[in-house]
């Protein structure tokens, strides 16, 4: 009797199931959050009856044969990749990305990260950075006696003076996007690596073809869709009782079997 593994498999993957939808929900104010959802296969079949063999009784064709399932496994936990609703705030550095693609980012051991969370802020020295430290990779200096920070939707950067009536330049906040953004690894902090899964990094300008555009003073909010999660974490539950009481029937059909006589 193979029921105890099988049911066993099927509450692992329940409770692996609670946990994706766990973290969804408690990032549900996470800026920029895609939320993540767990696929599964079933498991190798043990064929005891190949279908298409011959029947040793009548030498006929088997139309459907005997293949007994031994479970299910995990497959992946993959981002849904879908645009949250955009929040004004007033923010002069807080930037929104309407479309597809990923700011870049400066690590500390100089390798790029991405992120769609704009929640940007001038340091000590002037440059753009994320909430961590870490900076734009495209390095914008906001000058310490400019007035006022005006952000295009294609992303150029203009800072207003005292004395001057149209803004100067201090450069161009670029986008990034990938073939496939699910084959991302998240590093948290809202931030991505590249992956052979997800292709090498496309650079482009906000609003040209395939990039998506950018505005000032909006943050993305979090997709999560708390009401589809919390109807996903009810199913979830009761698979997880129904793979436990599988267990149960199985172990009471084993006590049966040392009753006997």
């Amino acid at each position: 009797m193979n029921a105890l593994k099988i049911a066993a498999t099927g509450m692992a993957a329940q409770q692996m199931r609670v946990d994706v939808i766990a973290h969804n929900i408690a990032n549900m104010s996470t800026t920029a959050y895609a939320p993540r959802v767990a696929e599964f296969a079933d498991l190798l079949y043990v064929q005891e009856l190949t279908p298409g063999a011959l029947s040793s009784q009548t030498g006929e064709i088997v139309p459907a044969g005997i293949q007994m399932g031994m479970g299910v496994r995990p497959t992946s936990v993959s981002m849904q990749i879908r645009q949250g609703a955009l929040s004004p705030t007033g923010g002069d550095f807080d930037l929104a990305i309407d479309g597809r693609g990923y700011f870049e980012i400066s690590m500390p051991n100089g390798d790029s990260a991405y992120t769609r969370d704009g929640k940007f802020n001038r340091n000590g020295e002037g440059l753009l950075v994320n909430s961590d430290g870490f900076s734009l990779a495209d390095n914008i200096t906001i000058p310490n006696d400019a007035r006022n920070i005006e952000i295009s939707r294609d992303g150029e950067v203009l800072a207003f003076y005292d004395n001057a009536i149209s803004g100067q330049s201090v450069g161009t906040i670029s986008l990034t996007t990938f073939a496939n953004e699910k084959g991302l690894e998240a590093l948290g902090g809202n931030l991505f690596r590249e992956t052979d899964a997800s292709g090498s990094p496309l650079t482009g300008q906000p609003g040209t073809e395939g990039v998506g555009i950018m505005l000032q003073r909006y943050l993305e909010d979090s997709s999560v869709d708390v009401v589809s999660e919390i109807s996903e974490l009810i199913e979830a539950q009761r698979g997880y009782e129904l793979n436990s009481k599988v267990i149960t029937t199985a172990d009471e059909m084993y006590a049966a079997i040392t009753r006997m006589r």
